[in-house]
């Protein structure tokens, strides 16, 4: 079998879902749903930094995609317009709360003794001050541009790079202390 062969008949199960969904098929879109939410959620998480509102972005993200699913034409894939929205939709909820802070009271318990170092640096990057860890998210894990982050968040592109490094150091020092 040839790779292109191979992708489409690997990209053809999902067309289908979106497909049935744009049709109204809840079944389609719940499985949609299923097998997209854990992703949205670990966005959502990064931004956000809190269980509780993680979820209520997630939940958003999908009402949000289910609402204009019409408009989806395909011009990208799924996948990529799906993790535009959540993106999106996380940022809004974190320009909202303005209150939003260190997250170290809120963090769920940790299972077994020992961390892995993703671990650890996922609970670390959940510590940095919400602008820091949102340009950081964005930047690092999401592989947007510090144009693009100051556009989404409302702030001087300067301030995304100077948001980004105080980040990259608070890390680099919390590391050094582990």
């Amino acid at each position: 079998m040839l790779r292109s062969d191979y992708t489409e008949q690997s990209a053809s199960p999902m067309d289908d879902l979106v497909s049935l969904s744009q049709q109204g098929d809840l079944k389609a879109f719940r499985q949609l749903y299923q097998q997209h939410s854990g992703r949205v959620y670990a966005v959502c998480l990064r931004l956000l930094a809190d269980p509780s509102k993680a979820e209520d972005a997630c939940q958003e993200v999908f009402v949000k995609v289910w609402q204009q699913l019409a408009l989806f034409r395909g011009d990208s894939s799924f996948t990529t317009w799906l993790h535009s929205i959540a993106t999106r939709t996380a940022i809004d909820v974190w320009r909202q709360d303005k209150l939003l802070r260190l997250a170290t009271e809120e963090m769920p318990d940790i299972a077994g003794a020992e961390l892995g170092q993703s671990r650890e640096l996922e609970q670390l990057i959940l510590r940095l001050p919400h602008q820091a860890r949102a340009v950081f998210v964005l930047f690092a894990l999401e592989g947007y541009q510090h144009q693009e982050i100051a556009e989404l968040l409302g702030i001087a592109e300067g301030s995304s790079k100077s948001q980004y490094h105080r980040a990259r150091q608070l890390l680099r020092e919390w590391l050094d202390e582990n």
